[in-house]
């Protein structure tokens, strides 16, 4: 065991040992970093509880609240349904506010009991206590933060033990990644680092091919459930959809309508630069009313569905090489030094703290929003409490959130950790990196937004520091062996 790993794990050894003791105290000035910053991090989420009340709500929270089954898959509302009659939207926030904790925890933890230092520990921790985006989808009614939270939970499951990796915890570890797709449809695609960490984790190409059938059954198991209790309710075997065809934006925006070959009834749903500009970028083209995705006159015997899809396939195969640039351009927007709004995406003042309590006066009144509240438990009205409000967006807008070339530091070290040999945090390095990489991809390939982006708070830096591990080690392995 290398001198690292000793000091790594010396802690989890202590027995017994208490707080008043001198083993205990030991213990906490060992961590006495991370416990300082776990302190921040809960300050910052009484702070947030105090400030918005009851919680914050968002388009897209009304579907959530009241059980739309046709534009969301159900896993995040069976939470609400569970903690609504415990206090209303007040538990549901604090609850939330719980997940982001406890994944800090098991963060350090992890990286602890797989021997890195504890400052790298502390550091990839860190982003998910302190970051200001983190804090305002923890207090806000939607599902991104339990899906966070279970993407982490499957990790850990899967990362906890050192190699070799039972086949049960390959299966128990898929089954918790799996059930993260009844909240976000887009955690479908981690069944691929899934199979990919399944099949590395044996020898022989019969072994490997058995667990990666094996991970790859328990991952899909949730999924099936929950389709089959779709179909027995409504009839429809499939997930829940996100709204009309929402391939349509990226195709009309990455579109060079000029040089495309489609039929005259679909030529004018390709907008020009101009118009796309104009309604909001990609968001706008799919929820505008005055989006061509919704103006455009539908070709008898088609539904608009599939006519928006028609047009988004033609793109997609004429004009490939300018979809993916425009889905590339937007995922390097995460890794910017500066989080600044622009036209072409969701406006990013969504997921910022502001002075007064947020509505959406197109969509939804401070008076929907109140009568919302009142009928899911929380007896008292919407507000924004000051000091505590301005304050939490100043600390926003004054660099409190995760930088982005950190994050391009951590996913560097972590690709760099996947691809060092003989350690045996390679695989875990290739494991989490993957994870980020599809997650992220994945929604970035329909729409860039920032709420999609939250995945990354404990993804990449949980890379990195793995990367960063599985770097030192092999440095000091080197230093260590014998010349000549």
């Amino acid at each position: 065991m290398t001198i690292i790993e000793r000091e790594a794990t010396a802690p989890v050894q202590v027995r017994g040992a208490g707080f008043g003791s001198r083993a205990g105290w030991r213990s906490v000035r060992r961590h006495s970093w991370f416990l300082l910053v776990l302190t921040a991090g809960l300050a910052l989420r009484v702070l947030a509880g105090t400030a918005y009340r009851p919680a914050l709500l968002y388009i897209d929270s009304v579907k959530y609240l009241e059980g739309s089954v046709a534009t969301a898959p159900q896993g995040y509302q069976a939470l609400l349904r569970v903690l609504e009659p415990a206090g209303g939207l007040a538990v549901v926030a604090a609850v939330q506010h719980a997940f982001g904790l406890a994944m800090a925890v098991a963060l350090y933890a992890l990286l602890l009991r797989r021997g890195a230092p504890r400052w790298a520990a502390t550091l990839a921790a860190a982003p998910v206590l302190l970051d200001a985006y983190q804090l305002q989808l923890e207090q806000t009614i939607m599902p991104d933060v339990l899906f966070e939270t279970m993407i982490t939970a499957g990790l850990v499951v899967l990362l906890w033990r050192s190699g070799p990796w039972p086949a049960a915890v390959s299966g128990s570890g898929a089954l918790v990644l799996g059930a993260a797709v009844t909240v976000r449809e887009i955690g479908a695609v981690l069944i691929v680092p899934v199979v990919v960490f399944a099949a590395l984790t044996v020898p022989g190409w019969r072994s490997r091919t058995k667990r990666a059938a094996l991970a790859a059954g328990c991952f899909l198991l949730p999924v099936l459930a929950y389709l089959t209790g779709t179909f027995a309710v409504t009839g429809h075997f499939g997930m829940a959809g996100n709204g009309p065809s929402p391939q349509y934006g990226r195709a009309a925006a990455a579109a060079d309508c000029a040089a495309l070959q489609v039929p005259a009834s679909q030529r004018a749903l390709c907008p020009s630069p101009a118009q796309t500009l104009a309604l909001g970028g990609i968001d706008g083209l799919l929820h505008n009313p005055r989006s061509p995705g919704h103006t455009v006159p539908v070709p008898p015997g088609l539904t608009r569905d599939e006519f928006l899809d028609r047009f988004a396939l033609a793109v997609f195969r004429q004009q490939p090489l300018r979809v993916a640039a425009s889905a590339a351009s937007d995922s390097v927007r995460l890794f910017a030094p500066a989080r600044t709004d622009d036209p072409q995406v969701t406006p990013i003042a969504r997921w910022q703290f502001q002075d007064f309590y947020p509505t959406y006066p197109r969509r939804y009144s401070m008076a929907f929003f109140t009568r919302l509240a009142h009928a899911h438990g929380s007896g008292g009205d919407l507000a924004a409490v000051q000091p505590a409000a301005s304050w939490l967006r100043a600390y926003q807008l004054g660099g409190g959130y995760t930088p982005g070339p950190l994050y391009a530091v951590c996913l560097v070290a972590g690709v760099a950790g996947a691809l060092r040999r003989r350690t045996e945090l390679r695989v875990p390095c290739l494991l989490v990196t993957l994870a980020a990489m599809v997650v992220l991809a994945g929604s970035d390939a329909f729409e860039f937004s920032w709420r999609y982006q939250l995945p990354a708070v404990a993804l990449l830096p949980l890379a990195g520091a793995l990367g960063v591990t599985a770097l030192v080690r092999g440095r000091r392995s080197r230093c260590a062996a014998p010349s000549g």
